[in-house]
């Protein structure tokens, strides 16, 4: 977009209508934000489920792919929810067939939330092209620019975390 693009303030260009270089990084920020929040929400809407839902799908295919265990306490803390909330939560999910609730395998008195087969092939249906072009454009950088674009989004991180936080994972 251009300052002159009917989303673009202009703001990041100068009374010489020189780039202002922060401002304009600043701008592509929030025009990714953007376009990552609205593709998030088209997501949940073509799966029929909320944003901590998909949070949890989320969650549980990446614990699922290290051989993890997840219980619904490790799912009320990673998505900072009550254990109320956790519980309607697995409930939806179960009542839609994403996940099952399944025994601990080793302590008989825990269960551990397991997503579906169907879910892993419905989530890499609906999210594999654009993975898969967000890949290519990051192993398009070179070593020195991939070292530049993480260093600068941890610290971007930092700056918006709430003072006292532990900031973004």
């Amino acid at each position: 977009m251009d300052a002159h693009s009917p989303s673009g303030s202009g703001y990041w260009y100068g009374p010489d209508d020189r780039l202002d270089p922060p401002g304009a990084v600043l701008q592509a920020l929030r025009e990714y934000r953007t376009v990552e929040v609205a593709r998030r929400r088209s997501t949940r809407d073509s799966m029929g489920m909320g944003e901590t839902d998909l949070l949890a799908l989320r969650y549980l295919l990446r614990t699922q792919s290290h051989g993890e265990r997840v219980g619904p306490k490790d799912l009320s803390r990673v998505l900072g929810i009550t254990t109320a909330s956790t519980t309607s939560l697995i409930d939806r999910l179960v009542s839609s067939g994403h996940v099952r609730r399944e025994p601990h395998p080793t302590d008989r008195r825990s269960l551990v939330i397991v997503p579906t087969a169907a879910t892993d092939a419905e989530v890499r249906a609906t999210l594999g092209d654009m993975h898969r072009r967000m890949m290519a454009v990051a192993e398009g950088l070179s070593a020195d620019e991939a070292r530049t674009v993480v260093s600068f989004l941890r610290r971007m991180s930092e700056a918006i975390a709430e003072p006292g936080s532990e900031g973004a994972e």
